[in-house]
């Protein structure tokens, strides 16, 4: 059974933050809120969670996994990103967009689209979601918690877990949640391409 933890959505409890890193250093897989809806995260190096992942969502190898960093140190590990993307994804972040970029030798093969060799990349602008990354101190492996059948991402931590109890090891609860998911910018061809359209406006990438 999932462990069902209530932090506070402005201001993070450290002692709470604290118990979630352990959970995900211990290899788990958890379900927590961002700022479009819930997420499954893992920790970047955890071979599994991929996996686990694919299981609860019913994915196919042309999904694009995204990491979640807390910078723009960490986003330069990770991408190779050009002058140009690099001031529009600052002048969009933190925000709810998740962007399709060349990975580098850093991010494991097995994260990668098979074909592409691209990763998708997300800063959302969430507290919980920051204090999180920060004391993991790496990104965290991640996908949105959209279900089989559905179009938009779950909501509510306690639907979560009465959903997905026996699939996840924690469920983070930190009040409401926006009921629509990233929207996704593919940067892999020099110019940007909407993928799909969801909690971030567009329109800055959509060109005229």
């Amino acid at each position: 059974m999932a462990r069902f933890l209530d932090i506070h959505p402005v201001d993070p409890q450290p002692r709470l933050v604290a118990q979630v890193g352990a959970t995900l250093r211990e290899g788990g897989v958890i379900a927590y809120p961002t700022d479009s809806g819930y997420a499954l995260g893992a920790l970047m190096g955890n071979a599994d969670a991929k996996e686990r992942m694919r299981a609860i969502r019913r994915l196919d190898d042309r999904h694009h996994y995204t990491l979640v960093v807390k910078d723009f140190a960490q986003l330069g590990q990770l991408v190779h990103i050009d002058n140009a993307v690099f001031r529009a994804v600052k002048a969009a972040t933190p925000g709810p967009y998740t962007f399709i970029l060349p990975a580098t030798s850093e991010v494991p093969r097995r994260l990668l689209h098979p074909k592409k060799r691209t990763v998708g990349i997300r800063m959302p602008d969430h507290p919980v979601v920051r204090a999180l990354v920060e004391e993991v101190g790496e990104p965290l492996l991640t996908t949105t918690l959209i279900l089989p059948g559905e179009t938009e991402p779950m909501t509510e931590g306690w639907l979560v877990k009465e959903e997905l109890d026996h699939q996840l090891d924690l469920v983070v609860e930190a009040g409401d949640v926006v009921a629509a998911p990233t929207t996704v910018v593919d940067w892999t061809g020099g110019e940007p391409v909407v993928e799909r359209v969801g909690a971030g406006d567009p329109s800055r990438f959509e060109r005229v």
